[in-house]
């Protein structure tokens, strides 16, 4: 048979392991507990070993101290302009009060949606559905302030709440969709519309740069190209105007020797007829002579020439008779008078280098350069005038002005078809 006094014995340790169990309690860090006593609230204890008198104290409900997210299903909210929108929220709040939170509220996180939910089609209620998609942060705002005082006696402090999504209708979207389509291909179109314009202004631009440089450039090319012709001009004048002289020469000098080779050779008039008659058919050669006719005074010229030429002879015929005195002539044909000595002397390579030179610095400046050059000269001389006006000199004649344009001398050199002297 047992002993009596061992069970008692473990009876009463059992007892006491109960009680010990039901006195001590251990309350998590970030969490609270709110004790009761005989039903009624005792205290509320933080974090840490807590001691209840066993069958007397009790603890009511463990409360997180900690800052909570809640995350409400989406609300139908019908905005001013009567269309209906869903809008998904999130609040976070933390319990400050214990005591408050459990005996003043059966179920604060019901609460919390309840009064979200309602607050959130208030406040949506006056805006319209642009307003609602860009005013998120009024909203926000609105929303806090009103649960904040409203929560605030529940021991609950709402820290902030957001607007997770707000979706309209879906016609609605398709309609937005269209209108940022729009707008984006607007904007694309205005893009494109400005590239092109300031694609077209540089291309002008540059057009124009070009323009300007090919007109400078045809203007140095003419210049020079007509100063290239001018050279040309004076060089071919100057040549063509020795070779004149030098055939007038010439056919001087062929006239004097054939005029003194026919005095040497003292020619009778039947020679002077025979050479004429020689000559008769390359005069009558030509399309145009149809009908040519011997002069009838043909045998008296004839005649008349070997008079002045010779003296008649014995047989009674002219013959050519070399004066004993002939005067020198007073100048030789070939030689050259000092007024066209210089016609023979062209322009030298460094002349029309210089020449090349100059056209080109004349052509390096620009139209609008000499036109300032112009009016800066046409305003000096009128300053000028202005401050220095000329003082008339009594009794002193009036002069006209010397012209300084004379007319060129030119020397002429013998005419080849005058007869040469005899």
């Amino acid at each position: 048979m047992p002993d009596p006094l061992l069970i008692v014995t473990l009876i009463i340790a059992v007892l006491v392991v109960l009680l010990v169990v039901r006195s001590v309690k251990v309350i998590p860090q970030a969490q609270s507990a709110v004790v009761e006593r005989l039903g009624r609230f005792n205290k509320t204890s933080n974090a840490g070993l807590l001691w209840l008198m066993p069958f007397v104290d009790r603890i009511r409900a463990r409360v997180d101290l900690r800052e909570q997210v809640v995350s409400f299903p989406p609300q139908p909210v019908i905005t001013e302009d009567n269309l209906t929108v869903s809008i998904d929220t999130v609040v976070f709040f933390q319990v400050t009060d214990p005591r408050s939170a459990v005996y003043e509220i059966a179920n604060y996180i019901v609460a919390v949606e309840q009064l979200t939910t309602t607050t959130l089609r208030n406040v949506v209620g006056g805006m319209t559905l642009e307003q609602t998609l860009t005013s998120r942060d009024a909203i926000n705002g609105q929303l806090r302030g009103v649960l904040d005082e409203a929560t605030g006696k529940w021991g609950l402090r709402v820290a902030r709440v957001e607007l997770k999504a707000v979706d309209p209708p879906l016609s609605i979207q398709d309609s937005m969709e269209k209108q940022m389509r729009a707008d984006r291909d607007k904007r694309a179109m205005i893009l494109t519309a400005e590239g092109q314009r300031e694609a077209f202004i540089k291309t002008a631009q540059g057009q124009k740069q070009a323009a300007v440089l090919t007109a400078e450039g045809a203007k140095q090319a003419a210049i020079l190209q007509a100063e290239g012709e001018r050279q040309r001009r004076i060089l071919t004048a100057q040549g063509e105007r020795a070779a004149q002289y030098l055939q007038a020469q010439g056919q001087a000098k062929a006239i004097e020797k054939v005029f003194a080779a026919v005095k040497a050779g003292k020619p009778t008039p039947e020679l002077l007829a025979y050479q004429y008659l020689q000559t008769l058919p390359e005069m009558a050669k030509g399309d145009s002579n149809k009908v040519w006719v011997i002069p009838s005074e043909f045998s008296s010229s004839l005649e008349g020439f070997a008079k002045m030429l010779g003296a008649k002879g014995d047989d009674g015929v002219f013959r050519y008779e070399p004066s004993t005195t002939q005067d020198a002539p007073a100048s030789s044909p070939a030689a050259d008078d000092e007024d066209v000595a210089d016609w023979f002397g062209g322009t030298s390579a460094d002349e029309v280098a210089e020449a090349v030179r100059a056209a080109e610095r004349e052509a390096a400046i620009s139209i609008e350069d000499k036109d300032a050059a112009l009016a800066a000269k046409s305003r000096a001389e009128i300053d000028a005038q202005l401050r220095y006006p000329p003082q008339p000199v009594l009794g002193a004649p009036v002069s006209a002005p010397a012209t300084s344009d004379a007319a060129p001398q030119i020397a002429a050199g013998p005419d080849p078809a005058a007869p040469p002297a005899g």
